[in-house]
Parts: C-alpha cells; sequence; structure tokens
C-alpha cells in the first residue's frame, strides 16, 4: 500500500467521490487537501534527501574507503550541480529574464520522468531481493529500457506545438512535443512492453514463479499509472505526488530505521531509534517548509512592493523566487536521488537488513 499499491483503491474512491458530488466538487476538495498536505508530505520529501545526502559530506567526498566512482558522482551531484542551478536561476532573477526561468522549468518536467520510474524500478529490486528474489542481468536491462521507453514516451506525449505556458506565476515559451516523436516514443513503449512481458513469462516457464507480486505491481503502478497514463483520472493526478512521496518515505525509514538499530548497540550505543527518527522527520518538515514557504515567501515578499512601485508585473509573476526554489530543488533532488539509492553507497546495505 505504501509503495504504490494504494492507488488501486484510490481510483473507486475517485469514482464514487465524482458520482456523489460531482466533478468540481469533488476537485476542490482534493486541490485544497493535496495543497495543504504538501506541508507534510511532498516538502518533507524533498528535504530529507538534504539531510541524508549531506551527512559526513567532508568523508564521502574525500575518504578513500568510499570507490572513487562514488566520491566523484557525489561531488558533481552535492556541489557542481547546486552551483549550476543557482547561479542559473539568479541570473534569470536579476536579469528579470522569465525565459531563462523557464527553461528551467522545462528542464524539471523533462527529467520529472526519469526520476519516477528510477523509483519504481527500485521498488521493484529492493523489495524482490528482501524476499530473496533476484532479478537476472537480462531482466533487468529489460525492465531498465521499459523504464526509459516510459519516460520517453510520457515526456513526448501529447503532442503539443510550442505555446505559451505559466508555471508558479512564471509565464515562458515552450518547446513543440512534435508528432512524430509521440508516435516514435510510443511504438518504442510498445517493444519494450512485449520484451518485459517475454522476460516475466520466461521467469515464469523456467522458474514456475514469478517477481513477487507486490514489488512487481509497485513497479507497473509507477511507471504506468503515475508516470505513462498520469492525467487518466482527474483527481488521482492530484494525489500522485504525495503518493510518489510517500512510496520514497517508505524507503528512508527502512534505511535509516535499520542503520540506528544497528548503532544503538556496542560499540556506539547510538540514540534509541525512535529518537533518530523522530528529529529526522521533525528536521525534514522544518526545512521543507523553509525551502518551499519560508524563504520563498520572504524574498518574493520584499520583491513584490518594489516591482509594483516601478511599473506592471512582468512575465516573472509575483512569485518568482517561489518559482526559482521549486525548480533548484526539484532538479537537485533528482541528481542527489541518483546518488544515495546506488548500490555503491554503503548505507544502502541497511535496505537489505530485516
Amino acid at each position: 500500500m505504501l509503495t504504490g499499491g494504494a492507488t488501486l483503491v484510490l481510483f473507486p474512491l475517485s469514482w464514487l467521490l465524482k458520482t456523489t458530488f460531482g466533478l468540481s466538487a469533488s476537485e476542490y476538495a482534493f486541490g485544497f487537501a493535496t495543497f495543504y498536505g504538501a506541508y507534510v508530505i511532498n516538502d518533507p520529501h524533498f528535504s530529507v534527501t538534504y539531510l541524508l545526502f549531506y551527512k559526513d559530506a567532508r568523508r564521502r567526498t574525500l575518504a578513500a574507503s568510499y570507490d572513487l566512482s562514488y566520491r566523484i558522482r557525489y561531488a558533481i551531484a552535492g556541489f557542481l550541480v547546486p552551483a549550476a542551478l543557482v547561479g542559473w536561476a539568479f541570473a534569470a532573477l536579476a536579469s528579470h529574464a522569465a525565459e531563462q526561468l523557464g527553461s528551467m522549468i522545462q528542464l524539471m518536467f523533462f527529467l520529472v520522468g526519469w526520476h519516477y520510474v528510477k523509483q519504481g524500478f527500485g521498488v521493484l529490486a529492493v523489495l524482490s531481493a528482501r524476499r530473496g528474489v533476484r532479478m537476472t542481468s537480462r531482466e533487468r536491462a529489460v525492465i531498465l529500457v521499459h523504464c526509459f521507453a516510459a519516460w520517453a514516451y510520457a515526456w513526448a506525449s501529447p503532442a503539443a506545438p510550442a505555446g505559451e505556458f505559466a508555471e508558479k506565476g512564471v509565464v515562458y515559451h515552450a518547446l513543440a512535443h512534435p508528432r512524430w516523436l509521440a508516435i516514435t516514443t510510443g511504438w518504442v513503449l510498445a517493444v519494450s512492453t512485449v520484451a518485459l512481458a517475454g522476460v516475466l513469462f520466461g521467469r515464469w516457464r523456467r522458474e514456475k514463479t514469478m517477481l513477487p507480486w507486490a514489488p512487481l505491481a509497485g513497479f507497473i503502478i509507477t511507471v504506468w499509472s503515475w508516470t505513462i497514463y498520469s492525467s487518466a483520472d482527474r483527481l488521482i493526478q492530484y494525489l500522485i505526488p504525495a503518493l510518489h512521496s510517500i512510496q520514497y518515505f517508505y524507503f528512508v525509514w527502512l534505511m535509516k530505521r535499520n542503520e540506528a538499530r544497528a548503532e544503538e548497540g556496542p560499540p556506539s550505543f547510538g540514540r534509541p531509534t525512535a529518537v533518530r527518527l523522530g528529529v529526522l522527520a521533525v528536521s525534514a518538515l522544518v526545512l521543507g517548509w523553509l525551502l518551499f514557504r519560508g524563504a520563498p515567501t520572504l524574498l518574493d515578499g520584499l520583491r513584490t512592493p518594489r516591482t509594483l512601485r516601478h511599473g506592471p508585473i512582468d512575465a516573472l509573476g509575483v512569485t518568482p523566487f517561489f518559482a526559482a526554489f521549486f525548480v533548484v530543488v526539484n532538479i537537485h533532488h533528482y541528481f542527489m536521488d541518483h546518488v544515495i539509492w546506488r548500490r555503491d553507497n554503503p548505507d544502502t546495505r541497511y535496505l537489505r537488513a530485516t
């Protein structure tokens, strides 16, 4: 349920609400609930990544006990990427260039599918391994190809011309999604789906068993319901970011709980597990509020009076700092995740513990 299965319950609930109260009233209620729910679900899911990533940052960057490839990847994601993103956003805000900030927004929309399908693959790989089932190299390759094909199709479709769009108050021109690209990526997705079905059937014929159903369901729901057909149900569309965040929290809890349990006894004699998890949760809540509410609201509040005094609102809108924080944190989150949840990160050994 926590790693995607709740979606299957929410679809009939959504239908019942729309049938009983109508789409307009149901959408208003869902929009209201998810807006405020983001304070305790979506925002902390981003901020907890910073707490995980920058723990022991000096050692992770310099210590020879970490593989060189890991240290290089850590330095890129931890220092070069945020420096580039902050510099890009600062230049856009300083020059009042909505198109520059719009380019960042488009990059965020392009990468979010990669982030979702990659997390879906992690659900399948980690939870299957915890049940004693490991994928073959061929299965792993085919599943990853299916993930990337889903990401490409989700981004390319539906076909749309270039045009003017608004996001978080920023008005910008987005690139066209040509019809040929949507058709091509659709065919690639179809072929990868057949290949995926083939390797699953091959496993069943070879071993008389499938990959574990719960991890497989979490994977399929993440890829198909949350990524490819995320707009299939208007109400569920509001909930997908929260469902994704809850899925993420499950693995954070799993890893940090097992780490805390391992360090409770000798020789560390660390703080109780409940205390460490509680501190992590409160820290994520506070940092999430600061990144998405406190800091951007303060900066936008300082900027707006000056904007109103010196003329009409430009294409950056009245909340450009909120847009900049939102985009920078999102994109940086994707890159940090690509380091945290890889097998060469020693902390991931706690995902295998019971």
